[in-house]
């Protein structure tokens, strides 16, 4: 990878609706090579996709809140578990495991106070492996989706 490709992701980052055309002319390539460049980036995973960012409070997510979770047991069988029981969860927006205790992070954004009890009650506490919840509530996005240092 060298700057041009780097120069091509971070104009990605800010505007990932850019057409080829515009793009180029933004980091001074003609047409063909920058769709080449594009579509190797790609193939190749560092474009991993292109989406929509929304903010959450217009589409009436109000309520977003971390929560740690402790797994009983770290074998490779309970981590696969539960990993793949959070896929089934929309609600969870990130997920990360963690060196130490706790064992995982998780970003959850619901409708309100009482969606989010439903879903810790219901979904969360139910997930496999799970030994211990800890929640805080998020009082204020600062920003989301930061483009990557390039």
């Amino acid at each position: 990878m060298d700057q041009t490709d780097r120069k091509i992701l971070a104009e990605l980052q800010q505007d990932g609706r850019l057409s080829v055309t515009e793009l180029g002319e933004r980091i001074g390539l003609s047409l063909s090579p920058c769709h080449r460049r594009v579509r190797a980036l790609e193939q190749a995973g560092v474009i991993s996709g292109y989406r929509a960012d929304i903010d959450p409070v217009t589409v009436g997510l109000n309520f977003s809140a971390i929560v740690f979770v402790t797994l009983r047991e770290g074998s490779s069988k309970s981590v696969q578990a539960f990993e793949s029981d959070l896929l089934d969860i929309p609600e969870i927006i990130s997920a990360e495991r963690l060196f130490g205790d706790p064992d995982y992070m998780l970003h959850v954004v619901t409708h309100d106070l009482r969606a989010f009890q439903t879903l810790y009650d219901r979904s969360l506490s139910a997930l496999p492996g799970v030994l211990r919840l800890t929640s805080t509530l998020v009082m204020k996005s600062i920003f989301q989706n930061r483009p990557l240092p390039l």
